[in-house]
C-alpha cells in the first residue's frame, strides 16, 4: 500500500469516526436555545446527550456481529442510512421527549462508523503500526471539536437550533459518498460467523476472555469518559454561570480541542521511546494530579473564566495519549473477532460516557463543581483500573511461561 493511498485511507477513517463527535459537539451551543424553544431546562436538554451516548453504547454491540459477518461496508450503509433520517427526524422535533427519542435513533446509526473504523484499521494496516494509525485517525477526530461547536454556534444564531440536524445529516451524505468511492472494504464477509444470540455472546465472550483486552478497554472507557462530563456539563458552566454567548462558547471549546489535538501528535514521537503501556500509565498518573487541583480550586472559587479554561486545557492535553494507545492494546490481540472487540471496546467508553454524562445532569447544582468532580472521578479509577488489570496480565503471562516447559519435559 502506497503512502498515497495511506493517507486517504486514513482521511475517510478519520471522517468517518468524527461522525459521532460532531453529532455531540456541533449542538451543545445550542442548548439554552433548545431549552427555550422546547419549555424545558438545560438539564433535561443534557439528557439528549445521555441517550445519544446510550445509543453509542448499545448500537456497538449490534454492528460488532454484523460487521464480522457481512463484511464492513453494507452495515456502514445502513447504519449511516438510519443516522440521516434520525437527523431530520431531530431538526423536526417540538418537544423535548421527540428530540431524545430521536437522539436515541441517531446514535444507533451513526455509531457504526466509530466501529466500522476502528476495525478496519485492524484489517488493513499491520499490528505495529496500530497505534500511529489511531494517533492520524484521533489527529482527525480531534479536529471536529475545533470546529463542530463554532459552526454550531453561528448556525443556531443565524437559522436557529434546527438547522444544525440538516447540517449534520447533509456532512454524513457527502462522507457516505466517499465510503462508497475511496474506501477499501477490508475484511469480506464471514458466512460462519453466526448471528444467533447464543453465538453472538459466545464471540463477545471470546473476546472478554482475553486479559489485555479487558484492562485496556476499561482502563480506556473510563478514563475517555472524563471528556463527557466537560461535555455534558460546559454549555451550563460557560453559557449560564460565565455569562458567555454562544459564538464565544463555539470559541471556547475549540481552543480546549487543541488540547487533544497537540498531545496526540507528540504521541508519535512518544512512541519511538516509549512503550503504549508506560504511555497510559504516566498520562493518567499526570491527569490525576491535575485533576485534584481542577476540583480543589473550584470548590475554593480561585478560577476566574480564563483561569478554569487554562486548568481544563491542561486536564484534556491527557485525553490525546490515553485514547489512542489504550485502543491499540485493547485490539492488538485479535484478528478474526476485531469487529466485536471494537464493538465491546466502544461500547464500554461510550456506555460509561453516557453514565458519567447523566451524572453530571443529575448532580447539576448551579456551579462546575459536578462537573471537574466527574473528570477527576474517571481518570483516577482509570488509573486504579489499570495497576489491578496490569498484574493480572503479568501473572497470566507468568503462568503461560510455566507451563509451557511443563507441556515439553511431558512430551
Amino acid at each position: 500500500m502506497s503512502r498515497r493511498q495511506q493517507f486517504f485511507i486514513i482521511l475517510i477513517l478519520g471522517t468517518i469516526s468524527t461522525i459521532s463527535p460532531f453529532s455531540i459537539d456541533m449542538y451543545l451551543p445550542g442548548f439554552p436555545a433548545i431549552a427555550k424553544d422546547l419549555r424545558t431546562s438545560i438539564a433535561q436538554v443534557q439528557l439528549s446527550l445521555t441517550a445519544y451516548l446510550v445509543g453509542i453504547s448499545v448500537g456497538q454491540l449490534l454492528y460488532g456481529p454484523l460487521l464480522d459477518r457481512f463484511g464492513r461496508k453494507r452495515p456502514l450503509y445502513a447504519g449511516l442510512a438510519v443516522y440521516m433520517l434520525a437527523s431530520v427526524g431531530c431538526a423536526l422535533s417540538t418537544s423535548i421527549e421527540t428530540l431524545i427519542l430521536m437522539r436515541l435513533l441517531q446514535a444507533l446509526g451513526g455509531c457504526v462508523g466509530m466501529v466500522a473504523a476502528q476495525a478496519l484499521v485492524r484489517d488493513l494496516f499491520p499490528v505495529d503500526k496500530i497505534a500511529q494509525v489511531f494517533s492520524l485517525l484521533t489527529l482527525v477526530v480531534a479536529i471536529s471539536p475545533m470546529i463542530a461547536p463554532t459552526i454550531g454556534g453561528y448556525a443556531t444564531v443565524a437559522y436557529g437550533w434546527h438547522s444544525i440536524f440538516i447540517i449534520l445529516a447533509f456532512i454524513t451524505a457527502l462522507i457516505l459518498v466517499g465510503i462508497v468511492y475511496m474506501l477499501p472494504n477490508g475484511r469480506t464477509a464471514d458466512a460462519s460467523i453466526s448471528l444467533r444470540p447464543q453465538a453472538v455472546l459466545s464471540n463477545f465472550y471470546t473476546v472478554l476472555k482475553q486479559p489485555q483486552f479487558l484492562t485496556y478497554a476499561v482502563t480506556g472507557g473510563i478514563a475517555a469518559s472524563a471528556p463527557f462530563a466537560y461535555i455534558a456539563g460546559s454549555p451550563d458552566v460557560f453559557m449560564t454561570i460565565y455569562r458567555v454567548s454562544e459564538q464565544e462558547y463555539g470559541w471556547i471549546f475549540a481552543l480546549l480541542a487543541v488540547a487533544i489535538l497537540a498531545p496526540n501528535q507528540l504521541n508519535h514521537l512518544l512512541l519511538k521511546r516509549f512503550t503504549s503501556e508506560q504511555i497510559v500509565f504516566a498520562t493518567l498518573v499526570y491527569q490525576s494530579a491535575v485533576g485534584v487541583f481542577l476540583v480543589l480550586g473550584t470548590w475554593a472559587g480561585w478560577y476566574s473564566l480564563y483561569g478554569l479554561i487554562l486548568m481544563l486545557f491542561a486536564f484534556l492535553c491527557g485525553q490525546g495519549l490515553v485514547a489512542p494507545n489504550a485502543s491499540a492494546l485493547s485490539l492488538a490481540p485479535f484478528t478474526r473477532h476485531a469487529g466485536s472487540a471494537a464493538a465491546l471496546m466502544g461500547s464500554f467508553r461510550m456506555g460509561f460516557g453516557a453514565l458519567i454524562s447523566g451524572a453530571v445532569s443529575i448532580l447539576h447544582n448551579n456551579t462546575a463543581i459536578p462537573m471537574v468532580c466527574m473528570m477527576e472521578f474517571c481518570v483516577v479509577s482509570g488509573l486504579l483500573v489499570l495497576l489491578v488489570g496490569q498484574r493480572v496480565i503479568q501473572a497470566r503471562n507468568s503462568q503461560t511461561q510455566i507451563d509451557e516447559p511443563l507441556s515439553e519435559v511431558m512430551l
